[in-house]
């Protein structure tokens, strides 16, 4: 071992954390982190014990705040603009900012940081599969989503398709995106609210329910986007802090955390080589490819771009979000090593005192123990709080894209064909809020004690097989047709549920039979390109002479693409 770093004394006692909290953390990271995790003990099963009134009391202050921003936004809502799109008066930085806040969810805290922990270099392959979704929203997506969009991203798509069908497709996709994401969201923050306060578990869903549902209501995007940035910046500034803390301890060199990490960990030189993360070929590209293309086509990210003024700002979005992330994701890489060292070589993070034992709250713990022995029992109640703080974003930002989606697309453009006036509208929306966090309640008090893991993946591949084919196809291919795009829409979200139900992560371990009849864990290899290929065929074979006029308005549709001609008009009337 290097003599560079400061011993660590353990403390008199592991985590003041009450041991059924860092149960609970772990059970969310595990919930929210998908298939590449194991899945933390079962929710619910931790007893109320005592409680960490660090993070009570920054848990209060977040929400107070953010009450507060919710009132002043209230008074600024005074449009279907502005509960929508916050007005398009959003900068680059901070969309950028509330972008990264939306994207990094509790599982790029704990879980991440537990799998580069337990394996290594292959937790670092695992984020790179989700920041390489970037690039493709940079350079091929975010200019023209700002220059054709409106609200959502089914204003792309249906841009000169027919509207009632095309809209119904999106809308039904996102939904199901939306409602998988968030049964995942609320009962990790139901929980955690729970044994943070002592609390009942359904009156602990009920009371983040309600604070989504005012949020969304009360202050639309532009309360739901400053919660975005606040969290942000408190992720982003706890886990620099645990990480330079952390490094101190060898000297702020990575070779002597290198070497140390290496020396301590059963993989050795392999912690730094590929491991069982690409033992499958066919199971690591098809994760991959759900990771970067669902980016690409989740509903609360798309809708992010219709808050800035122009093409150039959404530009800068993406540009700002992808800085935010990837350092974000180097920090998660270092802290995850750091541990290695600091928590792998402490018997008092392992329960009964045995190293290489089951750590203390389960293995998604390891950042919380991390920030427990470089910072004590304040660092940890901030992390405790930025958990709590990043589920809360994210539920507001899929309860706007739900609540959007049945007001602008269903309600306004299907049901009453463009007839429906801004105010009645914007009625509508607040309703839709109130509805889904209704849902959200009610799915979170009967998901209570099942293992979510496979929502999250299954909202990644349906919004990579059913979202991001019809919706680069709409903006890039003159031969699209409605016919086309609603086969290949149905065609990649049914394909991808029933892949999924047919997986490990449902037929055997929420089913329960034997084995599963899809043997990989992600459809998105499989669902997209069928998705791209029944959208491709069905186009090339309608003759109709509305297939016809659709490839003709092409033009019209490219130009404003390239020259955003028409796009400010379409934010502000």
């Amino acid at each position: 071992m290097s003599t560079h770093r400061t011993t660590i004394t353990p403390p008199a006692r592991p985590f003041r954390l009450s041991r059924a909290l860092t149960g609970l953390v772990s059970t969310i990271a595990s919930m929210l982190a998908g298939p590449a995790l194991a899945a933390g003990p079962a929710v619910g099963d931790a007893a109320k014990q005592a409680t960490n009134w660090h993070a009570i009391a920054m848990f209060v202050a977040f929400v107070l705040l953010t009450l507060g921003i919710t009132y002043w936004a209230a008074k600024r809502t005074r449009s279907a603009s502005h509960f929508y799109t916050a007005g398009g008066g959003i900068t680059g930085l901070q969309n950028g900012l509330a972008i990264a806040g939306d994207y990094m969810s509790a599982a790029t805290l704990l879980g991440l940081t537990a799998m580069v922990y337990t394996t290594g270099y292959d937790g670092y392959i695992y984020m790179m599969a989700f920041f390489v979704g970037w690039p493709i929203i940079l350079f091929l997506m975010a200019e023209r989503l700002r220059n054709l969009g409106r609200y959502t991203f089914a204003d792309i798509t249906s841009y000169r398709l027919d509207q009632g069908r095309v809209r119904t497709m999106a809308a039904v996709s996102s939904l199901t995106v939306v409602c998988f994401y968030l049964v995942a969201q609320m009962v990790g923050a139901g929980q955690l609210i729970k044994l943070l306060f002592g609390l009942d578990y359904v009156i602990a869903l009920f009371i983040v329910g309600g604070l989504m549902m005012i949020y969304v209501t009360f202050g639309g995007m532009i309360a739901t986007t400053w919660v975005q940035i606040i969290k942000a910046c408190m992720l982003l500034a706890g886990g620099t802090f645990v990480m330079l803390l952390a490094l101190q301890q060898f000297g702020f060199s990575y070779a002597t955390l290198v070497t140390e990490a290496t020396a301590t960990h059963k993989l050795g030189f392999k912690l730094f080589q590929p491991g069982a993360l690409l033992a499958d070929p066919v199971n690591a590209v098809s994760l991959c490819i759900g990771l970067m293309f669902g980016t690409a086509g989740l509903p609360h990210i798309l809708m992010r771009f219709f808050t800035v003024s122009d093409a150039k700002a959404a530009r800068k979005s993406v540009l700002y979000a992808s800085g935010f992330v990837g350092y974000f994701f180097n920090v998660i890489f270092l802290m995850g090593l750091a541990a290695i060292v600091i928590v792998g070589t402490n018997p008092a993070y392992f329960e009964g005192g045995q190293i290489g034992g089951r750590i203390v709250g389960g293995g998604n713990m390891v950042v919380m123990h991390l920030a427990s022995a470089v910072g004590g029992d304040l660092l940890l109640g901030f992390l405790a709080a930025v958990a709590f703080a990043t589920i809360l974003a994210v539920v507001s930002g899929l309860a706007l894209a739900g609540a959007s989606a049945i007001s602008h697309d269903l309600y306004a453009r299907v049901i009453m064909k463009g007839r429906a006036t801004e105010q009645t509208e914007l009625r509508v929306s607040k309703f839709a809020s109130i509805g889904l966090g209704i849902v959200a309640i009610t799915l979170g008090i009967l998901f209570e004690r099942m293992n979510v893991a496979f929502m999250v993946g299954l909202a990644f591949g349906i919004a990579a097989s059913a979202n991001f084919p019809v919706l680069i196809l709409s903006m890039y291919w003159r031969g699209l047709t409605t016919k086309g795009a609603v086969a290949g829409g149905y065609a990649g979200l049914v394909c991808a549920v029933v892949l999924v139900v047919l997986s490990k992560l449902v037929w055997v371990q929420v089913l329960g039979y034997a084995t599963p009849i899809f043997p990989y864990d992600q459809p998105a290899l499989f669902s997209m390109p069928l998705a791209f290929l029944v959208t491709i065929v069905v186009s090339l074979l309608d003759r109709s002479r509305a297939a016809e006029a659709e490839k003709r308005a092409f033009e019209d549709q490219y130009v404003r693409a390239q020259t955003g001609y028409g796009a400010a008009g379409a934010v502000s009337h």
